[in-house]
């Protein structure tokens, strides 16, 4: 081969390789940090997943007014469709109207629910990151939170929804993080939480220690129903993953994390914190007309239990019962910022804001 046929091998390198592997092989997307939110600033709200009741609309209206914010309501964001706020087409055009309307300076998903999964192969990511801003929500809008991240980089929040209760805590955290951020910014858990007798309110050590790397995670159940799928958790090594849930009984944890394991390298994240899994600690009791799950799990066996079970081996830091999931009092997590967690203090540090 001469010296100009080398050459043009050389310079068709890239663009083979893009070819047969794909575009993210060669290039990863750059961190992006949304423009911080100001007082009087308009949110536009929207309804991507679950369809809400005229009292969660309300309430989710007098929330983000409660926070001093204009709101700006999506065109479908009273559609119905089955369970879902409107068709997939109707949701798709919401978000990308949100992040279009140069008025709109954050992307507030009015609740949770089921639906976000349909639409993330009609999401124009390319519109997104050209026009980044804050998004946030929980539950089921982690599917919308994770595809986001990674497929442009931007900074995404896993907090409160528009219809969520704002207890003081989690007033003063979400608006910290959006509005006001500092870093490094500590935070504690919820007094309200720590008085709570229910045991999954109960803070545990699962593996002590101290972990640090970028955050990234949500609901364990959109987690794992990812797996499989182009959107599913990539690049985890190093990182530190948050997990909660809400109504699942200790088997399908189990089956969740189980699955969650075999889909990455649980062992090469920095640590793993668990918020609370609320609401349905243990199996369910057999009735006339419908018995047992045949899981072969003792009847007092707890959500705890299978956490310490799945998780206590991976030889990371490990804490359950941070203030955060499904319950009143939660704060707010900046998906793609570096983090750390100290197991001895039930602490989370964030060590750069999530915005600019």
């Amino acid at each position: 081969m001469n010296r100009r046929d080398l050459l043009k091998s050389i310079a068709a390198l890239p663009i083979l390789t893009t070819a047969v592997f794909g575009k993210n092989s060669v290039t990863k997307n750059k961190i992006i940090k949304p423009k911080r939110l100001k007082s009087g600033d308009t949110v536009g709200l929207i309804a991507p997943a679950g369809y809400a009741d005229d009292a969660e609309f309300q309430r989710a209206v007098q929330n983000l007014e409660g926070l001093d914010f204009k709101v700006k309501l999506g065109k479908n964001v009273r559609q119905r469709y089955l369970y879902l706020g409107g068709t997939d087409k109707e949701r798709v055009e919401d978000i990308h109207w949100a992040f279009q309307d140069s008025e709109v300076k954050a992307v507030w998903c009015l609740r949770g629910g089921y639906g976000i999964t349909r639409l993330l192969p009609d999401l124009n990511f390319s519109l997104i990151k050209k026009n980044p801003k804050i998004v946030i929500g929980y539950s089921d809008i982690t599917a919308l939170l994770v595809a986001i991240h990674q497929n442009t980089g931007l900074v995404t929040f896993h907090g409160p929804g528009g219809s969520s209760t704002y207890s003081d805590y989690t007033k003063n955290h979400v608006l910290n993080v959006l509005t006001n951020p500092s870093a490094p910014y500590k935070i504690e858990l919820s007094e309200n939480n720590k008085a709570r007798e229910d045991q999954a309110y109960k803070t545990q050590t699962i593996t002590k220690g101290k972990a640090r790397g970028k955050l990234v995670g949500g609901n364990l159940t959109l987690l794992s129903v990812m797996n499989g799928t182009k959107f599913q958790l990539k690049d985890t090594k190093g990182k530190i993953l948050f997990i909660e849930d809400v109504n699942e009984p200790p088997y399908k944890v189990d089956r969740m994390i189980t699955q969650l394991r075999q889909a990455i390298d649980m062992r090469q994240l920095a640590g793993v914190a668990c918020g609370i899994f609320t609401e349905n600690n243990r199996r369910p009791a057999a009735t006339e007309t419908q018995p047992t799950p045949q899981t072969n799990e003792p009847p007092e066996t707890t959500t705890i239990d299978v956490i310490k079970d799945r998780l206590g081996d991976l030889g990371i830091p490990v804490i359950y019962g941070l203030s955060f999931g499904h319950i009143r009092e939660q704060f707010t997590l900046p998906i793609g910022i570096e983090a750390e967690f100290d197991t001895e203090s039930a602490t989370v540090t964030f060590l750069e804001s999530g915005v600019i």
